[in-house]
């Protein structure tokens, strides 16, 4: 009796419930799958599953045989489905979701030498700060900025992100260079208005110092805005740097307090599901890693550009 089959009608079993909708699922008789069970315990030597007449619990030994086979399993099917990836090659449509400014900066030319890499592949993408539900919305892919939180979804880290302080430079002769958080209360700032469950930019308390008057204060919900308005003169922003890098490294923008950068939030592309990822999704994936560099080229605040990468 082959292992992986008997390994699979075990996991089914579990996954249904019960021996009769696993045998409707593997398309065998429920006395088949009764067979494969009873062989796996024997060869295990361990009971897997207590049965009554109405449906089927784990024993502590199947709850961590359940895991790793269910790990092997999917391995199994992963290499399977990048072999079939090799014969057949990525086509079809990728629908992607990617925030705004992001995809508006630095996107365009990924999606293009990717689709030069892979002509067959066709691209949908919607640009949107909110967070998208993958599966109900019909995304192959979303990138997503932030600290994530755990979901089912798998997500691939494929860039850091940096956030600074920055002012112009006219606006800080004007008004002080702050050396030290408590000097902050004193400034005007412009503040991105989506919190971290919305768009992944944390609320920092730096734009919310002890004591501010927000007079004079601006608001927005998108961070090419806010830089432009910084850049003349408007006030302080905290923004990740991939939106700022180019006005910094042109001198347009100034860092303040680079000793208290917050932790670096993270790019990540997620996708629904490990198991039998289709061909153009992997490809995609790859293809992104790395591709921004190490670190990203928007973070090279000492050139005088920023280049795209080859």
């Amino acid at each position: 009796m082959d292992r992986i089959d008997a390994m699979r009608a075990f996991i089914t079993v579990v996954s249904e419930g019960s021996f009769t909708r696993a045998a409707e699922r593997l398309d065998m008789s429920p006395q088949l799958v009764s067979k494969y069970v009873s062989r796996l315990e024997e060869r295990l030597g361990a009971r897997l599953l207590n049965r009554t007449t109405r449906k089927v619990h784990l024993t502590e030994a199947g709850h961590r045989y359940a895991r790793r086979a269910q790990q092997v399993l999917d391995d199994i099917d992963d290499m399977d489905s990048q072999l079939n990836d090799l014969q057949q090659g990525a086509r079809g449509q990728l629908r992607i979701s990617a925030p705004v400014s992001f995809a508006t900066l630095h996107l365009a030319p990924l999606i293009c030498h990717f689709q030069r890499a892979h002509p067959l592949v066709s691209i949908d993408l919607q640009l949107n700060d909110r967070k998208v539900d993958i599966v109900e919305e019909g995304f192959d892919i979303a990138l997503r900025i932030g600290h994530l939180k755990s979901s089912s979804m798998i997500a691939k880290l494929i860039a850091p992100v940096r956030l600074v302080m920055c002012a112009a430079p006219a606006y800080l002769a004007q008004h002080g260079m702050p050396s030290s958080p408590d000097e902050l209360k004193n400034h005007r700032y412009l503040r991105y208005s989506y919190m971290e469950d919305n768009a992944g930019f944390p609320a920092n308390e730096w734009l919310r110092p002890t004591g501010h008057e927000p007079s004079g204060d601006m608001i927005c919900n998108n961070g090419e805005v806010l830089v432009n308005a910084a850049v003349e003169g408007a006030g302080i922003i905290v923004q990740p740097t991939f939106i700022c890098g180019a006005a910094i490294a042109e001198g347009k923008l100034k860092v303040i307090l680079p000793q208290y950068e917050p932790n670096a939030m993270g790019l990540y592309a997620v996708y629904a599901h490990r198991k039998l990822l289709a061909s153009k999704v992997r490809c995609f994936i790859d293809f992104m890693e790395g591709y921004f560099g190490d670190p990203p080229y928007w973070d090279n605040f000492d050139r005088k550009t920023s280049p795209l990468p080859e």
